[in-house]
């Protein structure tokens, strides 16, 4: 919710007071989106996400994974077991809001709230123990049974008090099915910026950077958790596609009035289940366009219902800790430091920017000390610290870049690994199974090479 809360409050501000319109803030967000598109094209976005350490990509997911816990944990999206306090940072809650006293708890009325126990027992732990025995869909399960639950409006634990706003709630969720017109869109975008040029322009570098990190940190985050990551590039397999279609999804969603639309940590909860492909996301579009005309049911589904479920995934996240670098401190602080200010700024890019700086700080100190020292001075375990490097295989440039630079007027297709035999020729070869004696031998030659090595 970074992105958001810095549209809402800072960009646009309570009721326009903030730094420019919202439609000027739209304007600066659909730009960035195709700045965004550019970069994913020429393989900056790439280069810089493997140029990113190991120890603090794998703290990204880790810190991700306490963001989600922390989510899960509060009130607004969670269960309420926690809160944030007066006299301490955080602090012990798990009482209904309306006994919510100057921002506290009153001690006699924590840990009573009955939507607490019953997310905890039928979101949390049922859905665990549904989980251990391989149940498919245990997390919707999970969801579904403490919805249900919630629903009836004579129950202490009712999603629809009779109050006010109870009473609203309950008769939209009476609907079951209902249809809204969208009115002005595609008509929310303001290109007269000429009054606002130094604050238009600090909130679209905002923006970029921000979604640059957000986005790069969670997308490979995710891809570890699901195990998609090639150990020896450090990267995961369609990953300029998924930075293309992230960009571009940023632009369409300012068309229609949206903060930037990009890939968000939630995407745990789907890895959890098993789903690790595009079509897991298309399915999941597709359920989101149905799930427009059945909005009653869904905007029903109380946070309780979803906190465990938070907390769950992030427990599932925080096992990339172990594969963690700990026994050098060059690389343990900066990912301890990342793990730590994610969940507690709220914010997934300062944590990912704070174990960076840290990581380039001390490092570069280290390495000057040496040179200074004529490499007497060295870290007594230096040797235990993790490789890194800012080059990347092939170069920054996306491979087909590297084509186009060297005039072939093929290049959206990649090399044959035979440097004297054409790509075309390569696939004729394939297809009718035709291969000279010579080829023969030097694929054979290849082949053993490859497998010695």
């Amino acid at each position: 919710m970074g992105l958001n809360a810095y549209f809402a409050y800072t960009v646009v501000g309570s009721n326009g007071s903030g730094q420019v319109p919202y439609e000027v803030a739209l304007t600066a967000i659909f730009i960035e989106g195709f700045i965004f598109f550019g970069l994913a094209v020429l393989g900056l976005r790439q280069w810089l996400a493997r140029a990113i350490p190991r120890c603090i990509k794998l703290a990204t997911s880790v810190g991700i994974g306490l963001f989600l816990t922390l989510i899960g944990l509060t009130y607004a999206e969670g269960i309420g077991l926690i809160m944030g306090g007066t006299s301490v940072p955080i602090q012990l809650a798990g009482c209904r809001q309306e006994q919510i006293v100057n921002g506290e708890c009153p001690s006699a009325v924590k840990m009573r709230s009955p939507m607490m126990w019953v997310g905890i027992f039928c979101g949390g732990v049922f859905t665990v123990m549904l989980m251990m025995y391989r149940v498919k869909g245990a997390i919707i399960a999970g969801i579904l049974l403490v919805s249900i639950i919630s629903w009836p409006r004579t129950t202490p634990v009712t999603y629809f008090p009779y109050t006010p706003v109870g009473d609203s709630n309950f008769d939209f969720f009476r609907k079951v099915v209902d249809f809204h017109p969208i009115q002005n869109v595609l008509n929310v975008q303001r290109w007269d910026i000429g009054d606002y040029g130094g604050q238009f322009g600090l909130a679209l570098i905002t923006f970029l950077y921000v979604d640059i990190l957000d986005c790069t940190g969670t997308l490979y985050s995710m891809a570890h958790y699901a195990n998609l990551v090639d150990p020896v590039t450090q990267d995961f397999e369609g990953s300029t596609m998924a930075y293309m279609v992230d960009s571009l999804t940023i632009s369409i969603g300012a068309v229609f009035g949206t903060p930037p639309v990009t890939a968000f940590v939630e995407s745990g909860a789907g890895i959890g289940e098993g789903g690790k492909t595009g079509l897991t996301a298309m399915a999941t579009g597709l359920c989101f366009f149905i799930s427009i005309f059945f909005a009653p049911i869904f905007a029903s589904i109380p946070p309780w219902a979803t906190g465990c479920v938070l907390v769950l995934v992030g427990s599932m996240m925080v096992h990339a800790v172990t594969e963690i670098n700990w026994r050098y401190m060059g690389d343990s602080v900066p990912a301890f430091v990342t793990i730590a200010i994610m969940p507690f700024t709220y914010s997934i890019a300062d944590g990912l920017i704070a174990g960076v700086c840290l990581y380039i700080l001390i490092n570069s100190l280290v390495w000057v000390i040496e040179k200074a020292s004529g490499g007497r001075l060295v870290p007594p375990n230096k040797d235990l610290k993790e490789p890194w490097t800012w080059r990347t295989e092939g170069g920054i440039m996306p491979p087909w870049m590297t084509r186009l630079a060297s005039g072939k007027k093929d290049f959206w297709r990649a090399a044959h690994p035979n440097p004297s035999v054409s790509d075309a020729e390569g696939v004729a070869e394939k297809i009718e199974g035709k291969t000279t004696g010579s080829d023969h031998d030097a694929a054979m030659a290849t082949g053993r090479g490859e497998k010695a090595t």
